[in-house]
């Protein structure tokens, strides 16, 4: 599955409108269809919550216009891409305090990395981040 969508360009610090955040909804469906469709129902509630988390990621921090998603098979992985173009060192976790409203993402997108027996990273200068989960340890 590939799918790209554009959003939005708009400076530092300024929220994303609300038809950018209704992407994230989409991707993630499309994402549980396509792993289902393919046998891969054990997997898909993990996957969705991936992608919408590194899609969430991509729409508020890129400051782009376009984010594409990919899911792929690799050797016994899932693999999830989502690239949006723009070159980044800022999609790394960090421990968010209790008072926090935000900040999580990437911390849970490694702890169900690990869970999954896989990783995650960023690639491209950080203009994609992926996560890969093990078929066989789900």
């Amino acid at each position: 599955m590939s799918a790209t969508f554009e959003i939005k360009q708009r400076p530092h610090g300024e929220l994303p409108p609300p038809e950018d955040g209704k992407q994230v909804g989409v991707m993630r469906r499309r994402a549980r269809e396509r792993l289902n469709a393919r046998g891969l129902a054990y997997v898909a509630d993990k996957a969705a919550l991936i992608v919408s988390e590194l899609v969430t990621n991509a729409i508020v921090h890129s400051g782009g216009q376009e984010i594409t998603v990919t899911l792929s098979l690799r050797n016994s992985f899932l693999r999830i891409d989502v690239r949006d173009g723009i070159r980044s060192l800022h999609a790394q976790p960090k421990a968010p305090s209790d008072a926090d409203e935000n900040g999580r993402g990437l911390v849970l997108v490694q702890s169900l990395a690990d869970e999954g027996q896989g990783a995650w990273g960023v690639a491209d200068d950080g203009a994609t981040t992926w996560c890969e989960l093990s078929l066989v340890a789900c």
